[in-house]
């Protein structure tokens, strides 16, 4: 359904330390900063990017919005988890576990990346 997702960071080299651990935890490569400054992850299933916002202002988060990264397993989503608050993430909702939702058990780990956005590590359990 997705092709691609992209959102605005303020420091491109520090979303670039922040994801390069995240989804390295999950098993993707480091990502690629073009020659615009964008910071692309590229996937068999999709892109996952970083600009600064073109219109010239600061980057920020949206409210209500939650990117979601699929995990193999909850020791993954835990190692995600991990990875980025020891690279400049925070820690946000619940601690990471187990939750019921649309008659699936759901292990989910979540973080705000240094520029605020909500993200998500979801292995589904069952």
């Amino acid at each position: 359904m997705f092709s691609h997702i992209m959102i605005g960071a303020n420091d491109i080299q520090a979303a670039k330390v922040f994801y390069d651990a995240t989804l390295g935890a999950l098993g993707h490569k480091p990502g690629v900063i073009d020659e615009k400054g964008r910071l692309f992850y590229v996937t068999n299933t999709g892109i996952f990017a970083l600009s600064k916002p073109i219109d010239g202002k600061p980057a920020s988060h949206g409210n209500g919005t939650t990117i979601g990264f699929a995990a193999k397993t909850s020791q993954l989503a835990d190692a995600w988890h991990a990875a980025g608050l020891a690279n400049g993430g925070t820690d946000c909702e619940d601690p990471p576990g187990e939750r019921q939702g649309a008659g699936r058990t759901l292990y989910l780990a979540y973080l705000r990346d240094p520029s605020g956005n909500k993200l998500c590590a979801l292995h589904s359990v069952k």
